[in-house]
């Protein structure tokens, strides 16, 4: 959601661009200890030699930085890796990538480990935040994708009720969860953070920190898109191999202070809902 590119280097070093090249290099060696200058006499063998060390010693260091500017600092990796693998492209901080199969339209086969759960919860409440779950039909199929069996059975009737008739006209909705012609209805939850606060390899408590919009998108309306900070907590347990909400709950914020924006009008609200789709969320 989310909602890396790393940093590369520049052309390699050479040696003969340095500050050695093109020059004399003199080394004077005392002639006593303690002296750091010494006199003019030098040792014609033993000079030598010293000097021969100090010049392989620089052409050593000048060779090491262009390896270094070359490679970006890396060293090979233990049991015969380069220096010059890609870079990651990580669609999250962990680098696990989104799960790539749907179901109806809804990801699913999610890991079974403590990011799958993560993934799971925040496309879960992805799904339940849109506004597939002011429609009948949709909803129920909602319900029986992403809970459990018997918390499906459980919640259909209640969820009925909730998005009853009355609800859905104070929303501006039709009795079939429609927008009047020439209205758009905005609901979506935008995940911006997870975390775990439980997990077993059976069962797993996530909490999704999330902003949401919803309102009528409309030159005529007395509702409009308005957001909201909110914390959306799933109990997923491991079942029919994938993830699945057994309960669920929310509360209000964190909010962040809000800030000095100017107000989008109701046709440039409309037009990035028809333009900016969603995301399919890893951790």
């Amino acid at each position: 959601m989310s909602r890396s590119d790393g940093h590369g280097y520049g052309d390699s070093a050479h040696a003969d661009d340095g500050p050695y090249a093109g020059g004399q290099t003199r080394t004077r060696l005392p002639d006593r200890p303690g002296d750091p200058y010494g006199g003019a006499r030098r040792g014609g063998r033993s000079s030598s030699r010293s000097l021969i060390t100090v010049v392989a010693v620089v052409v050593l260091l000048i060779a090491a930085i262009a390896f270094a500017n070359r490679s970006g600092g890396r060293s090979p990796a233990a049991g015969g890796g380069t220096a010059d693998k890609p870079k990651a492209a990580a669609t999250a901080a962990t680098g696990k990538q989104p799960v790539h199969t749907k179901t109806d339209g809804i990801p699913s086969g999610f890991t079974h480990d403590e990011q799958g759960a993560q993934s799971a919860a925040a496309n879960y409440a992805v799904a339940l935040g849109s506004t597939d779950m002011f429609k009948k039909g949709t909803r129920h199929t909602l319900l029986d994708l992403l809970y459990t069996p018997d918390a499906a059975a459980r919640l259909q009737k209640p969820m009925d009720q909730a998005y009853s008739a009355d609800f859905l006209n104070r929303m501006g909705l039709a009795a079939d969860g429609n927008p009047p012609t020439g209205s758009t209805f905005v609901s979506r939850v935008v995940p911006v953070g997870t975390t775990v606060q439980q997990y077993s390899d059976s069962s797993a408590r996530v909490a999704i920190w999330y902003v949401g919009l919803i309102g009528m998108s409309a030159k005529t309306s007395t509702d409009p898109v308005t957001s909201s900070w909110k914390t959306w907590t799933f109990e997923l347990q491991w079942s029919r191999g994938d993830w699945k909400i057994v309960s669920d709950s929310q509360k209000a914020g964190p909010a962040p202070v809000p800030g000095d924006d100017r107000a989008a009008t109701s046709d440039e609200i409309r037009k990035a809902t028809e333009e900016y789709g969603g995301f399919t969320y890893a951790r």
